[in-house]
């Protein structure tokens, strides 16, 4: 049986890739690509990210 590819919650230790601030998000790439972002980073790249189909996690969504 296969399994779910997962990835793990965010932590204070993992950092935008854009600034170096806390991530708060967390943008899967079609291509198995990962980026984390700070909020405002994820706010700025929200739309371009869409277009290339990333599953966006926010910290609030994973809290859910």
């Amino acid at each position: 049986m296969p399994g779910t590819l997962t990835s793990p919650p965010l932590t204070a230790a993992d950092r935008c890739d854009r600034c170096g601030a806390g991530a708060r998000v967390r943008a899967v790439l079609p291509t198995g690509g990962e980026l984390l972002f700070c909020g405002h980073h994820a706010n700025e790249h929200a739309d371009r990210l869409r277009e290339m189909n990333a599953t966006i996690v926010s910290e609030a969504e994973a809290a859910i």
